[in-house]
């Protein structure tokens, strides 16, 4: 038995190191349906906010989501997201909450559950060169 021990304390220290998965709220291991590489390490902007434009967010793979816009500046906050597709993460100590209504290489639309109530907002892969449109004072 002590043999045995000995063999598993070995064998996971071998494993190689790397970073946590913060992706998933499960243990399992299991992903949630749909492709997470249309997501994560790609920047997505909201078209559709004319009066406050260039609001953007990027969902990196160690778990990091970067908020930021032409207007305001920018928020690093953890997120993760549950095996049933939705996407959670902490904004000013709120818990945020969000459903993946679609996604594609081009197109991401949340469902975000606001305490005023859902909230839909649509976002695109942003093109590359991209410059903040000038913001009327």
């Amino acid at each position: 038995m002590r043999y045995i021990a000995i063999v598993v304390v070995f064998g996971l220290c071998a494993c190689e190191d790397g970073p946590v998965p913060l992706l998933f709220e499960d243990r399992t291991g299991a992903a949630p349906s749909g492709a997470l590489e249309e997501l994560v390490n790609r920047v997505w902007t909201q078209p559709d906010s004319a009066d406050l434009p260039g609001v953007m967010r990027i969902f990196l793979a160690d778990g990091t989501l970067v908020q930021d816009s032409c207007w305001e500046t920018h928020r690093l906050s953890l997120w993760r997201m549950e095996l049933g597709g939705a996407l959670v993460w902490d904004e000013d100590g709120a818990t945020i909450k969000a459903d993946v209504v679609s996604l594609s290489e081009d197109e991401l639309v949340l469902r975000l559950h606001l305490v005023g109530g859902a909230e839909e907002q649509r976002y695109v892969a942003a093109p590359v060169p991209y410059v903040c449109p000038d913001v009327r004072r």
